[in-house]
């Protein structure tokens, strides 16, 4: 591994170990070249995320900068010198990996998605979203995982969604603030409730009958992730059972309080994380997503 190379892996591991929060924890389970690996995959993403949230600059400006770095991604994959410390590792696992360039890519449209505030029409729309920012990012982590069958990419794109729509679910509140609604219009037509309403945070029958359609969503993606266990590699399985558990973990919390508006952001302690990523690497078996649901929800799944 030359210098420069082994400087970007450096910068990659040292941001992942400062900003990965759940995914974090997750990643110790893999072997040291995979584990590698993810944190440029990583910070990948970390990197694009922030160009996205850069509040110093105006929304053009912020645009201007994505495509700078779209344009400099490809340069990068295609052999040029790159221009960021994070490229040169993360050219170097496409190459060993045979990470999809184009699932790269799809990220950088999904973060300009939220650049501004704008309404989700239908559950399908919110799916192609999901899938932008978090269903081709687990395409890509299988690529460094291993998978045994083609399947695995389709459940891999469920197993993003549902952890995204645990993200929305989670920062509900925190985004209407924002003038940001993930949640499909006609999910609030159907259901009763308004976006007004949630900005103003108040709940009632419409609320709870809203958080009701859109958990039981998130709990069939759960179920689906599961089936990963039976198509990916070995090394990869200790991960994916980690990420699964901090986030399913974090899913039944949010239940257990009804998705309230006024709680603040839920989180899990770095112990219970440590925890929950430790267990995964002892036994990374499949589980049953749906049993424990009804004993901490009043909500029932349809």
């Amino acid at each position: 591994m030359n210098n420069r190379l082994n400087e970007s892996y450096v910068w990659c591991r040292q941001l992942t170990r400062q900003t990965a929060g759940n995914f974090g924890y997750a990643f110790h389970t893999l072997p040291r070249d995979r584990y590698l690996a993810m944190c440029a995959l990583y910070a990948y993403m970390r990197v694009t995320d922030d160009l996205a949230d850069d509040e110093r600059l105006d929304l053009t400006d912020r645009r201007r900068q994505l495509e700078n770095w779209r344009t400099d991604v490809k340069n990068s994959l295609a052999g040029h010198p790159p221009s960021h410390p994070a490229l040169p590792a993360l050219a170097d696992i496409v190459n060993r990996y045979a990470i999809p360039a184009d699932s790269l890519l799809t990220v950088i449209d999904g973060v300009e998605f939220d650049l501004s505030p704008r309404t989700i029409a239908t559950f399908d729309e919110l799916s192609f979203y999901c899938h932008q920012v978090a269903g081709v990012v687990g395409v890509c982590c299988l690529h460094i995982w291993g998978y045994l069958e083609p399947r695995a990419l389709v459940l891999a794109d469920r197993c993003g969604r549902a952890l995204q729509l645990t993200n929305i679910l989670r920062d509900l509140a925190e985004d209407a603030g924002q003038g940001r609604f993930y949640i499909p219009e006609q999910d609030f037509i159907e259901c009763g409730y308004t976006r007004e309403e949630l900005a103003a945070g108040r709940e009632g029958p419409g609320f709870q009958l809203l958080m009701e359609r859109m958990s039981s969503r998130a709990l069939a993606d759960y179920e689906a992730a599961e089936e990963l266990f039976a198509v990916v590699d070995q090394p990869g399985r200790p991960i994916l059972r980690a990420m699964i558990d901090i986030y399913w973990e974090l899913f039944l919390k949010l239940r257990a309080t009804h998705f309230s508006l006024s709680q603040g952001r839920v989180r899990l302690s770095k112990a219970r994380k440590c925890w929950l990523a430790t267990r995964a690497w002892l036994r990374p078996v499949r589980r049953e997503i749906a049993a424990p649901l009804a004993k901490t929800s009043a909500f029932a799944v349809r």
